[in-house]
């Protein structure tokens, strides 16, 4: 069939080889392989931690410069500038060039974020003071008013002499100035009322700025912990910036009249649970006019000042924002390439370093070339030394794949990475996986809203490669080429059997089922109506059969169910016996690659892969006879798979033992039989949810959208919102999601493990590509 010049058949040819670094060129040398980027390197220093290697210090020191890129990057988010995305352009920029500059561009930043929040602080702590002054000025201008005004003409003036510590004297019964405790007292002597004296009461304030939403709370506090021997005013200010955390709050300006330094130090404690920001409130109003006055002048210096210290750092984060992306690269590469270093051994004098990789033989050329390219840029006078090696350890499996090809290699290796050079399920499970679904889910109608999807991924590729993708949305973009396919298969499904949203098609022409009446064909009655009509249904044989896909004259009668039922039974178990066949042709594929076993094939039936095993004696040159040893298994044993063969699965070497051969084919040939019975049997799971997604598809159409027909435009329209939710949400998400998880069932189970044994490795190349979404 020539299958083995098909790419992706079989695995890269690999082989080891080793290299000899000069010291001196040794940082270049491995650069430029990352460069080509088809170099597995083994690591020849695991006996030591990596605190131990020899490039530990640079390896930590790139690790900081990426802690400091990382913090450059944060600072020009918050900033809103973009990331200049540019090629690494001098790759002569040193590290220690580098490092230098990094240090001294975070010192300037961190020194003018330092003075930004300085400044930021005080700005915001000014403008909670003018705030205060504004609000609680206009509580002391509205009690003196008031007292001027209620003043009563017959008492006397004696009450103005009171001390009040906070505020102006003699005011009313609006003024927080009041003294809490003074109550006025008279002697009636005859006619006369005499007023006294109160007994003088010195009061205090405390103001400041408190956030609303904690204001009930602090308020109950305040009149507990004082019990009510206190006076709180409190006006709004909106939305203010907090000092402390620079936060924008809701806050109110309060200020608390109390008496005695022992009810001050409860409320001053009390306010710094609460996180209230207090200030210093003249008693005099000229000088709380002057203060005022000069915070408002202060103010204008700090912003004029933060506008200043905005702009230098908005110009300082623009130069980094140029050039981050190619520092970032550059770190990136250099962390890298001392990571490698790392893996490589060093010689006693530690001139030369010793290197081991995985390479892929239709590669070489390029590392060949890059070595000399190397060489001829470091100047160096000792070239670098490539040889081959040969080694008993298994090498990596590479795939070379595109970006269609990808996701069904990523489907394949979910069950295990290939042995090396063993069959690849990936070129038949390109098609066969697709198709597997679209068993489950024919359907054109729903076939075309999946096709949809996947042109809408296809056609943004571009744009959705540059972009940072959620975790699921990631998945269905990595698998849009393979989700086309499905749609394709879908579609042409949903054609054999004729639905169409649950709906018949006559695209191949009208039914091809006739109904006679007194042995004449009437075309005028329609076939399910034949019987009320007394007439007989007969298929028309002139024409053949119906083109395509099912009669559009099954669909309503009492013998849908059964017809499709027992079509699509027969159908899941003829794809499960070609599909499980088509594993056991892989089988011999790689008994025959790996000379494991010399076969004869032939069957005994569709599941059973029958073969003559021959048993030779492997070690026959090496036999001082110099004779052949044949045995022949029984005929009970000859119905084995043809994936039996060596434990390694590369060709065994050793002494022929009848009875242990005998066994071991008599264990895998009970296995494979009782397993290609079960492995049948599983494939009535293409039945079970073609029928399932068929008769959902059928209950939302019927009893949904056209159930609401009879009930007036308004309930269609709610109707066919109901129908599209139920088809996106159900059909299309989990019918979809299930019909991919039997799909991938069929495959790992019932298909790969006729052959694939899925115990390697894959290749892991150092190479300084990042990693795209394929």
């Amino acid at each position: 069939m020539g299958l083995d010049k098909v790419d992706m058949w079989r695995s890269e040819e690999m082989q080891l080889v080793q290299l000899m670094i000069a010291a001196e060129s040794a940082h270049g040398t491995i650069e430029a392989l990352g460069d080509v980027g088809l170099l597995q390197f083994k690591d020849l220093n695991m006996d030591k931690s990596a605190f131990q290697r020899t490039y530990a210090n640079q390896v930590k020191r790139c690790d900081e410069m990426a802690r400091k890129l990382r913090f450059f990057t944060d600072q020009v988010g918050k900033a809103g500038l973009a990331v200049a995305v540019r090629p690494l352009g001098d790759r002569n920029l040193f590290l220690d060039d580098l490092e230098g500059k990094l240090e001294e561009l975070e010192r300037e930043v961190l020194e003018v974020n330092g003075n930004n929040e300085r400044l930021a602080r005080s700005y915001s702590e000014l403008l909670e003071l003018q705030l205060l002054l504004e609000r609680a000025g206009l509580f002391f201008d509205s009690a003196r008013y008031a007292a001027a005004a209620e003043n009563p003409a017959n008492l006397p003036s004696i009450g103005s002499s009171a001390n009040v510590a906070g505020g102006s004297s003699g005011l009313g019964r609006e003024d927080p100035g009041v003294p809490l405790l003074a109550a006025e007292s008279a002697t009636s002597v005859g006619d006369w009322t005499v007023a006294q004296e109160p007994k003088a009461v010195r009061l205090g304030f405390i103001a400041g700025l408190i956030s609303q939403e904690k204001l009930p709370a602090f308020e109950r506090l305040l009149f507990r912990a004082t019990r009510g021997n206190m006076f709180l005013r409190t006006a709004g200010v909106g939305k203010v910036s907090d000092p402390a955390t620079g936060e924008v709050l809701e806050k109110s300006v309060f200020v608390v009249f109390f008496s005695g330094e022992r009810a001050r130090a409860k409320i001053s404690k009390i306010c710094e649970a609460f996180g209230a920001n207090r200030y210093p409130f003249p008693e005099a109003l000229d000088r709380q006019r002057s203060m005022l006055a000069e915070v408002t002048a202060r103010l204008r210096e700090l912003h004029t000042t933060i506008e200043a210290g905005d702009m230098h750092r908005h110009t300082l984060l623009s130069g980094v924002a140029s050039n981050l992306d190619e520092w970032t690269t550059k770190v990136r590469r250099e962390k890298g390439i001392y990571h490698t270093l790392n893996k490589l051994s060093v010689d006693a004098s530690h001139k030369v370093l010793v290197a081991e990789a995985w390479v892929p033989c239709c590669a070489k050329a390029r590392v060949h070339e890059a070595l000399r390219t190397s060489a001829e840029n470091s100047y160096t006078q000792v070239n670098t030394i490539l040889q081959p090696l040969v080694t008993a350890d298994p090498p990596p499996t590479f795939y070379q794949t595109s970006k269609f090809s990808s996701c069904f290699q990523a489907i394949v290796e979910a069950y295990g990475v290939a042995r090396y050079r063993e069959v690849n399920p990936t070129v038949y499970t390109m098609m066969t996986f697709p198709f597997l679904f679209a068993v489950m889910f024919g359907d054109m109608g729903h076939g075309f809203l999946m096709l949809m999807f996947a042109l809408y991924l296809i056609m943004n590729e571009a744009k959705f490669l540059k972009q940072q993708l959620n975790e699921m949305f990631a998945m269905a973009f990595g698998g849009r080429y393979c989700i086309l396919l499905m749609a394709l298969f879908s579609i042409y499904m949903g054609a054999i059997y004729n639905e169409f949203f649950s709906m018949p098609m006559s695209l191949f022409g009208p039914t091809k089922w006739l109904c006679s009446v007194g042995g004449t064909v009437d075309p005028s009655i329609d076939i399910r109506d034949c019987g009320h009509a007394h007439g007989v249904v007969s298929f028309d044989t002139s024409g053949g059969p119906y083109p395509l896909g099912v009669d559009p004259v099954w669909h309503g009668t009492k013998t849908e169910l059964p017809f499709l039922n027992s079509m699509k039974m027969k159908m899941s178990i003829l794809l499960g016996v070609v599909h499980m066949n088509s594993g056991i042709m892989m089988s011999w594929y790689n008994n025959t690659y790996f000379n494991t076993l010399q076969t004869s094939p032939g069957w005994l039936s569709p599941q059973v892969h029958t073969e003559y095993h021959v048993l030779e004696d492997h070690n026959r040159d090496e036999d001082a006879q110099g004779s052949h040893g044949y045995a022949t298994a029984p005929a009970a044993s000859r119905a084995v798979p043809s994936h039996g063969g060596g434990g390694d699965g590369h060709g065994g070497h050793g002494e022929f033992d009848f009875s242990e051969v005998f066994v071991h084919q008599m264990i895998h040939t009970i296995e494979f039989v009782l397993g290609a019975v079960s492995n049948t049997a599983s494939y009535l799971r293409l039945w079970a949810l073609s029928l399932a997604h068929s008769q959902l598809s059928a209950v939302f159409y019927d009893r949904v959208l056209m159930a609401s027909i009879a009930y007036g435009p308004a309930a269609m329209v709610v109707a066919f919102f109901v129908f599209a939710c139920a088809t996106l949400g159900v059909l299309m998400t989990m019918e979809s999601l299930s019909a991919f998880l039997h799909a991938l069932r069929l495959h790992w189970v019932e298909y790969m493990n006729k052959f694939y044994k899925g115990d390697g490795y894959a290749f892991a190349p150092f190479t300084f590509e990042p990693e795209e979404e394929a």
